[in-house]
């Protein structure tokens, strides 16, 4: 007995002789390839661009799942809602921090990747979004009772004058 399948002789078998192959089958490599478009440089830069403002406006996009994120852990101080505000509060700063190099992949063809310079608007853009995801953070820390706010919160800090209780005359 064989151990081997000999797969030549299943292509002159007679068996699988009368089928017809499926749609868009090709016998040899060469002739299943169809001949590649050339794209325009331009048009890749404003695809590229294009894509630098999807990305831009991102973090505003995240914004109503962490708004109902942060109405879900409540208004009290426990290790879920910390958590919930701690995360929403550090990613901002990490995605500013790594602005540059995010948006090196968007960079025109003849730029400097790493520059402030190249796409400035997308740019202003994402800190902009950023910024507000920051401040519903900070929002969120001030109405758990988090953010030193009142006046009560600063006693410790305040100076008192000497008390006189009764005049000399």
């Amino acid at each position: 007995m064989s151990t081997h399948l000999d797969y030549a002789a299943l292509e002159t078998s007679s068996k699988w002789k009368h089928l017809t192959p499926p749609v868009a089958f090709a016998k040899s490599p060469a002739l299943a390839k169809e001949p590649t478009k050339q794209v325009h440089p331009d048009s890749y830069n404003k695809i590229k661009e294009k894509k630098a403002w999807d990305f831009a406006v991102s973090p505003a996009k995240s914004l109503p799942m962490q708004a109902f994120m942060l109405y879900m852990s409540g208004g009290g101080v426990q290790i879920f809602s910390i958590s919930i505000v701690f995360m929403l509060l550090l990613t901002p700063l990490k995605n500013l921090a790594g602005i540059n190099s995010a948006f090196a992949q968007f960079a025109p063809a003849k730029s400097d990747t790493k520059s402030l310079s190249t796409l400035p608007l997308q740019k202003l853009v994402y800190l902009a979004c950023n910024i507000l995801t920051l401040g519903v953070g900070l929002w969120k820390c001030k109405s758990m009772g988090l953010l030193p706010t009142g006046t009560g919160d600063w006693l410790a800090f305040e100076v008192r004058g000497l008390v006189s209780c009764c005049p000399h005359g």
